[in-house]
């Protein structure tokens, strides 16, 4: 039986005109966080990103802030992705599929996804939030999963059930997307490669 490898590590570096991104993640680590994006509120939502999923994560972003969130916020997300795709190798022996279903006080967050190969994004969430968190504008979280699920090759159905205050929205959506992939990411010992009838991911 094929088993994904302890360690399963990547390293990239985003160098596109807006930004400078560098980034490392294990998925087999202990949740441990060091994030710089210059946007207080975003490296708060990537830390409870590794801290629930049991990712060590390390992000170094430098964007043009002067401009605003935008390029920052997106790039890191893409190099996200492909950090995510090039740590999960082949993807055999994975359980492959993960939901979730995280409250946080009054907001009710559901997240399914599957490593598929194939990118889609499914992302709803309440009217009428506020528009930032911080300088963190709130309208982003949703190209967040739509950035990192197209270059990760994952299906992602982000549902925000229930919400009113803006920062619980947004924090819940990534502590819900971390359990779901910390389920996907698992080994699963009774499956005998890739968990596809079409033998790829």
């Amino acid at each position: 039986m094929t088993a994904p490898a302890p360690g399963r590590t990547a390293l990239v570096e985003r160098t596109p005109g807006e930004t400078s991104v560098r980034l490392r993640l294990d998925l087999d680590g202990t949740g441990a966080a060091t994030i710089s994006t210059g946007l207080g509120f975003y490296d708060h939502l990537l830390s409870q990103l590794a801290r629930h999923g049991l990712f060590d994560l390390e992000v170094a972003t430098l964007g043009d802030l002067e401009v605003d969130a935008h390029h920052t916020v997106e790039d890191t997300a893409i190099a996200l992705g492909e950090a995510f795709a090039r740590a999960l190798g082949d993807k055999a022996g994975l359980t492959r599929f993960g939901d979730a279903l995280v409250p946080l006080d009054e907001t009710l967050v559901r997240v399914a996804v599957d490593l598929s190969g194939r990118p889609y994004v499914v992302h709803t969430e309440p009217d009428g939030l506020a528009p930032a968190v911080g300088a963190y504008e709130t309208s982003l979280t949703r190209h967040v999963w739509e950035s990192f699920a197209h270059t990760a090759g994952l299906t992602l159905h982000v549902d925000v059930l229930r919400g009113r205050n803006a920062h619980h929205v947004a924090e819940a959506q990534f502590k819900a997307v971390a359990r779901a992939l910390r389920t996907a990411v698992t080994a699963d010992p009774r499956q005998p490669g890739v968990p596809s009838t079409k033998g790829v991911l």
